[in-house]
């Protein structure tokens, strides 16, 4: 009778065990049944170990952004088409593509006759002003001897008067009119960069900014005839310009002057700083979007024309709750969090999320600030929550 009794407890309790899951060190095994959409830990379970804890903060974050693509170009004040002052045969090229050069320093030199002809003008612009010279010391003598008659009553006072009126005065203007053109002839060989009197000079083509050399496109020998020509590239890149097209519905958040936060391909996770130059005065009727340029300093070179990033302008900040990334789950069409109301004890909790900014989400509802939430280990709490 004993072991009949014995026997009916046992088969009772393990009619009591059927159809539910013992999990090592999950306290499911509880009188009251478990709630749904919890998870019970011991203080003891290795689990426990595996799940990182943080409390939702609260965050100054962006509530007016802009956001817009962007590349890196040129600052167009600064870039410089070197052409040829007189055509010529290209005697050497002193420079190669991707060359820093500093002001004046020499690019190349050509071999022109215009050179020649501007040294040949310069010393008949000398030797007529030697001339005009001349003449007006001759004319002076003539003056001196016929006032020297006059005063002597061997001319007449009428003669006298004529040379003074007349002779002088042309022979003044001869002299002016000569330094003149000598005075111009020598600014023609400053322009080239010649010596006054020297033939057979080569022309020095310096470089009218400090930069680097972005384009180049002439090789010694060559015979160039055109003036008009670009020859070279040289850009000063110590700023440079960030050019980007900000949709017309948040061109009234961009103003000349403001500061921009720019981010960019090449340097990833890294953010500069520049301020907006210059907003365009038209809309692209294709692309409905406004071009915007932010000049960015550039000490070291880092920046490139062509790279590509972004600019981030913000308007105005709020204080917002915030969830680390990993703590958010997505189960099916709802997004959750594990709450942890007691030690061990987490309770899944239905949240309303805002835009990432970060490695932090924005809360709308579903936790406030204060609340304890696991950030590592949410998988495994959702493996093991209790469902309804």
């Amino acid at each position: 009778m004993k072991r009949l009794l014995i026997a009916g407890v046992a088969v009772a309790v393990c009619a009591g065990c059927e159809g539910r899951r013992v999990v090592p060190g999950v306290e499911a095994m509880a009188a009251a049944p478990a709630v749904p959409g919890t998870v019970t830990l011991s203080a003891d379970s290795p689990m426990l170990t595996q799940i990182t804890r943080a409390m939702v903060g609260v965050a100054d974050l962006p509530t007016d952004e802009v956001i817009a693509p962007g590349k890196i170009d040129a600052n167009p004040n600064r870039i410089a088409k070197v052409v040829l002052p007189v055509s010529g045969r290209v005697i050497s090229v002193l420079v190669k593509t991707g060359d820093a050069v500093a002001k004046d320093q020499p690019l190349l030199t050509i071999r022109s006759p215009d050179a020649d002809a501007a040294t040949s003008t310069f010393l008949s612009a000398q030797a007529s002003v030697t001339q005009a010279q001349a003449g007006l010391v001759k004319v002076q003598a003539d003056f001196d001897r016929s006032s020297d008659l006059y005063a002597h009553n061997a001319v007449a006072k009428k003669r006298r008067r004529l040379e003074r009126k007349c002779a002088w005065p042309r022979g003044k203007a001869a002299v002016d009119q000569a330094n003149a053109a000598l005075e111009q002839a020598r600014r023609r060989l400053a322009g080239l960069g010649l010596t006054p009197g020297d033939l057979q000079q080569d022309v020095v083509v310096r470089s009218p900014l400090a930069g680097k050399v972005l384009e180049l496109s002439i090789v010694p020998g060559e015979f160039r005839n055109d003036t008009s020509a670009s020859l070279m590239t040289i850009a000063d890149l110590s700023t440079v310009w960030v050019t980007s097209h900000v949709p017309e519905t948040y061109i009234r958040f961009v103003q000349v002057g403001e500061r921009v936060e720019i981010t960019l391909v090449a340097y990833p996770g890294e953010t500069f700083v520049g301020r907006v130059s210059r907003i365009a005065d038209t809309v692209d009727p294709q692309t409905r979007a406004v071009r915007v340029q932010a000049e960015m300093d550039n000490p070291r070179g880092r920046f490139r024309p062509e790279m590509y990033g972004s600019i981030h302008h913000v308007q105005s900040t709020a204080s917002i709750p915030v969830v680390p990334a990993a703590a958010v789950v997505q189960d099916g069409d709802r997004t959750v969090v594990f709450v942890e109301d007691a030690p061990g004890h987490f309770t899944e909790r239905q949240v309303s999320l805002g835009k990432p900014a970060g490695g932090v989400v924005r809360v709308q509802s579903g936790v406030v600030p204060g609340n304890t939430i696991a950030v590592d280990g949410v998988m495994l709490l959702k493996g093991l929550v209790t469902r309804s």
